[in-house]
């Protein structure tokens, strides 16, 4: 004869308010907070609070139970988002964190908590140019790292996922191409590890995404308009200084590009003023600078996602 399992063990969270006025509870785990903290920030909390409470609803010291069926580890986020606010004057949170307060602040209508969180990736993967030179310029030349977000390894690839399953579409062209750029084909299949034993892992409609834009854009950058079209076709040979150093200097960078940075298409190039006279720089910046605009313009189409324009997210 089998016996009953045994009765799960409740656990009480850190978040424990002696004097709270109710007990969420997700999976074991309970947490004592304010019903009028709750439902001052949730929609969702407030028409609640205002429904009469059953006779016999479950309660630890008077104050209600309510069961919630998120991951505890959500729950614990959002309240600490929640009810200690110097967690949003940290610089950088951990992208757990705001996963948590995406998920459940969209779910409960924790406004406020949503568009904090939201805003830690849209600053991360920027929807203007300007923007987003401004965040290549501050890692002077070294390999971009999240500053509002905890870096490490895999990150990319868990912030694009994010961004896609919650839908939101002014991150992902940009969030798309941190990903093919730094990272090469076989970590977009096999994935990054994170260091924690667990792995970074695109989704499969992702890494097809990816592996068919990464070849859109290699091919791309050549093309005449884009940001290595001069390189291809110069039409400035009767103001060079230097034809056969200028040449030179054109044929060694249509190489260093082919060979070495497959995917160099937004940014600033200081090595070009060397092999190259003032004249034909001053040319080649022109056309690389509006070739790096229409690549920006166009960033969205290489990931079959919609112009800038109509990328929005549903807060």
């Amino acid at each position: 004869m089998s016996q009953d399992p045994s009765p799960t063990t409740i656990v009480r969270s850190d978040i424990w308010y002696t004097d709270g006025t109710v007990v969420l509870q997700a999976q074991a785990t309970q947490f004592r907070v304010y019903w009028g903290v709750l439902a001052q920030q949730s929609s969702f909390f407030r028409a609640m609070q205002a429904l009469p409470q059953p006779p016999n609803q479950p309660n630890v010291d008077g104050c209600p139970i309510i069961q919630l069926h998120d991951n505890v580890a959500d729950v614990e986020c959002l309240l600490k988002a929640l009810f200690t606010p110097t967690v949003h004057a940290h610089s950088a949170l951990p992208l757990s964190m705001i996963a948590a307060l995406i998920r459940l602040g969209r779910k409960y209508d924790f406004h406020e908590l949503l568009e904090l969180a939201v805003a830690r990736l849209t600053y991360e993967n920027p929807s203007t140019l300007e923007e987003y030179e401004a965040r290549m310029a501050a890692h002077a030349g070294k390999a971009y790292r999240a500053t509002r977000i905890q870096h490490y390894p895999g990150i990319l690839i868990d912030i694009l996922t994010l961004a896609r399953e919650n839908d939101l579409q002014s991150v992902l062209p940009c969030a798309y191409y941190r990903v093919v750029l730094h990272h090469k084909p076989k970590q977009l299949f096999d994935g990054v590890p994170r260091g924690d034993g667990t792995t970074a892992m695109l989704a499969p409609v992702d890494q097809r995404q990816c592996i068919i834009s990464r070849d859109e854009l290699i091919k791309a950058r050549f093309r005449e308009g884009y940001t290595l079209g001069w390189l291809q076709k110069w039409p400035y040979d009767s103001d060079c200084l230097n034809p056969a150093i200028c040449n030179r200097g054109r044929f060694d960078r249509t190489h260093f590009y082919v060979q070495c940075d497959p995917l160099w298409i937004l940014g600033r190039s200081t090595q070009d003023k060397e092999v190259l006279c003032p004249a034909c720089y001053r040319y080649s910046n022109q056309l690389t600078t509006a070739g790096r605009k229409k690549f920006w313009e166009e960033l969205p189409k290489f990931f079959d996602l919609p112009p800038w324009s109509e990328l929005g997210n549903d807060l």
